[in-house]
This record gives structure tokens, C-alpha cells and sequence, in this order.
């Protein structure tokens, strides 16, 4: 290698010189001009959402890095919430942070690499459905509250089938079931399907409620529940269906076209036999209320019995008449206690009242030599001037009477 010392270097007048903040703009001019919109594909990693709404990550492969940037007003379309791990496609510019010299992308869209197809499409297929009144609640039917019968759509190796056998064992409640076992992933999984339902609408259509599903997988393990063919099928079936596809955080489309949805295969089971179980508790309830009601009445009615048996008016009833002639001569001898005592208080009181009539009696005024005056009307005579000369008058005294005639008076 050969090396050559430039002389010029030394010469101070001709060097360009940039200050940070000049050469880091003209790199940003130059980024943003030489990549206005790219696509990358990539792993997402270090992965963060803000309070703000803004999405901060980086995007690698093997090999490097780019850090990324996606805003709240073009992060809030997302279908999807990306995470570490994720292989992603995004579509943006290239820029710079001018405080930290790093280059980044401005992302405005993004969609996750391989299964964005398949996302497309069930978005696609759901408006349509939704739009054609698939999805309506006024189509629903009602799970019955008494499930007796019921058919289960799903693999026969599958965990789901194990999930809901093992609920309805726990649950120790007598029902008939019917398997119906069909694929669930893979090529022809969603005819089986539509076979599957249209069978037990045509040959079994004394079932109660169908269960519907399978356990947890990606998008693309889910898809023959994604079928146009498999909603109409649900949307037709006069049997009641519940859909119990993978996992609570799984939607397809036969979660909203079915009567109703379950988040697992095991809560299906628990749904559907709810009500048996309520009224199964309210009648063991009920039976040991009873129980307990006709014991107590058992043993009151008994308690009852005994205090009659054991009493007075069976063992002694002379005694019982006894207690009540000693009664009423008790209360006879009270009645005549009280009429005496009233009559002497009367008694008393009549001399008291005779004794203070005497007293103020005119008649003992008369024993001492009074007397009194009448004139021709019987009228008591108060003043001499009260009476005329020649008149008759009567003068009552202690005994006897003397009728005079005024012949003087003062």
C-alpha cells in the first residue's frame, strides 16, 4: 500500500471546514434525497409505544440495524400490535437525528411480512359479510338454557375435543354428546367443515347447541374458519352454534357469524351448560331447604306434642277446674272488698255533706228566735219599705207560722 502525504494539508487557507451541526445536515439533505420511500423487510426488536402514541423501534436481519420511527397519526390504522420478533414489511423515508448523528426510517405504513396477505384477506371478507348482514344479532339464535344434546365440530386428536370432554366430565352433568370429527387446518379443512355442519343440520337436527373450533395457532393454522363457504354454512344451520376458535386474543370469521362466541374450547362447555349447572345448584339447594324445613316442622310438630301430653289439662284435668273456682272466689272476694269500701267511703262522705247542710240550714237560725217575712206573693220582705200598709204578710218561724197585718212600720 502506498501512501502519499498531501502538502496542502498544512495550508490552512485551503481547508473546508464544517462545523457538527452543517456536515450532519447536508447528510440528512442527502439521505432524504437519495431515499424519499422505501420499502424494508425486517425483524422488528427493542420495540416501544410511548405515552404519546408514537412507536419507536429497530428493524434488522442478520447482519445490521436501522432504527425506526412511526408516528401516532399513521400508527393508529395498524391491524396488528407489533412486537419483538416480528417480521415485518414497511414502507417510508430515510432520514436523520440531527442531535444524535443516526440515520432512521420514517415509517407511514406497515404490515407484518408473509401473513399481510392473509390479513388482507380477512379483513376483506369480513366487510363483505358484515355488509350482506352475516354478522347481525337479529340472526342469532338462542343457546337453549337446558342443553341436553350436544355435537362438536373439531379434530378428534386436537386438544380442543380433550378441553371440552374433560369440562363436561368435571362438571359431572349428565348430556348426550356427538362427535363429529373433521380437519381444522390445512387444504379441504374448510369443506370438511361445511360437510360436518350440513350433516348434523340434515341428520341430527334434535341437537341443542354444535360447538364449533379448535385450539390456538397463527393466522394461517386458523384459516379454514376464515372461509367465505364455512360462514354461510353457520349463517344457515338451524342448529344453534357456538364458535370456540383458539385462544381469547383469536377472531375469525365464524366467531361473528355464529350465535354465539366462546374465547376457548373449554369455555365453551362452561357457556353452553351454564344453565343446567345454575339449576342443578338451585335444586340441591332447594332439596336441602326442604329437607331441613320439613325436619323443623318435624321436630316442632313433636315439641308440640310432648308439652301437650305433659300437661295438666291430660295428667290432672280436676286440678285445671280447681285453679279456676280458686279464681273466681279470689276475684268474688275482691268484689265485695271493693263494694264495701266504696259504700262506707259513700257513707262518709253523704254525713259530711248532711253535717254542712245543717250547719248553713235557715232553720237553725230560727231555733235562736229569728224569723222570716213573707208578703202576699210568698216573696221574701228584706226592707220595711217593701211592703204597703194594710197588706198581709206570713212570718215563718222555727215552728209555725204567723200571718199578721201591717198596721205600722219605720
Amino acid at each position: 500500500m502506498k501512501i502519499e502525504l498531501n502538502e496542502d494539508l498544512n495550508n490552512e487557507q485551503d481547508r473546508l471546514i464544517y462545523t457538527v451541526s452543517q456536515i450532519s445536515n447536508e447528510i440528512k439533505l442527502i439521505l432524504e434525497d437519495s431515499y424519499p420511500a422505501v420499502w424494508v423487510r425486517g425483524e422488528v426488536s427493542n420495540f416501544r409505544l410511548y405515552n404519546s402514541g408514537h412507536m419507536y423501534f429497530n428493524i434488522k436481519d442478520s447482519d445490521s440495524q436501522i432504527k425506526a420511527i412511526m408516528f401516532r397519526n399513521t400508527n393508529v390504522g395498524l391491524n396488528f400490535k407489533p412486537t419483538d420478533g416480528n417480521e415485518v414489511l414497511i414502507f417510508g423515508r430515510i432520514s436523520t437525528y440531527l442531535k444524535s448523528g443516526d440515520y432512521q426510517i420514517i415509517v407511514s405504513h406497515m404490515e407484518q411480512f408473509g401473513q399481510g396477505a392473509l390479513y388482507n384477506a380477512y379483513e376483506k371478507l369480513k366487510n363483505k359479510l358484515e355488509e350482506d348482514g352475516l354478522f347481525e344479532q337479529k340472526y342469532k339464535k338462542k343457546i337453549p338454557d337446558i342443553v341436553n344434546k350436544i355435537a362438536i365440530v373439531t379434530s378428534k386428536e386436537g386438544a380442543a375435543l380433550y378441553d371440552i370432554l374433560k369440562v363436561i366430565d368435571t362438571l359431572n352433568i349428565d348430556v348426550e354428546i356427538l362427535i363429529c370429527p373433521t380437519r381444522v387446518q390445512g387444504k379441504g379443512a374448510d369443506k370438511e367443515i361445511v360437510k360436518a355442519i350440513e350433516y348434523l343440520n340434515i341428520h341430527h337436527r334434535n341437537l341443542d347447541v354444535l360447538l364449533l373450533g379448535r385450539g390456538g395457532g397463527q393466522i394461517e393454522d386458523l384459516w379454514a374458519f376464515n372461509s367465505e363457504d364455512v360462514a354461510k354454512a353457520i349463517f344457515n344451520s338451524k342448529i344453534p352454534i357456538v364458535s370456540c376458535v383458539g385462544h381469547e386474543i383469536d377472531f375469525t370469521i365464524a366467531d361473528f357469524v355464529s350465535d354465539l362466541r366462546a374465547p376457548t374450547p373449554s369455555a365453551a362447555a362452561e357457556i353452553v351448560l351454564r344453565k343446567r349447572i345454575e339449576l342443578q345448584r338451585q335444586l340441591t339447594s332447594l332439596k336441602a331447604n326442604l329437607y331441613n324445613a320439613i325436619n323443623n316442622t318435624l321436630v316442632y310438630c313433636n315439641q308440640s306434642l310432648q308439652r301437650l301430653k305433659n300437661s295438666k289439662a291430660l295428667t290432672n284435668p280436676q286440678d285445671l277446674y280447681k285453679e279456676k273456682i280458686d279464681y273466681i272466689n279470689e276475684l268474688s272476694n275482691k268484689l265485695l272488698k271493693n263494694i264495701e269500701r266504696i259504700a262506707n267511703y259513700k257513707t262518709e262522705k253523704f254525713e259530711n255533706i248532711k253535717h254542712k247542710l245543717q250547719i248553713l240550714s235557715p232553720y237553725n237560725v230560727f231555733k235562736r228566735g229569728f224569723s222570716i217575712c213573707f208578703d202576699e206573693n210568698n216573696k221574701i220582705i228584706k226592707e220595711s219599705k217593701d211592703v204597703e200598709m194594710g197588706k198581709q204578710i206570713k212570718v215563718q218561724l222555727a215552728v209555725g207560722n204567723l200571718y199578721a197585718e201591717v198596721k205600722k212600720y219605720d
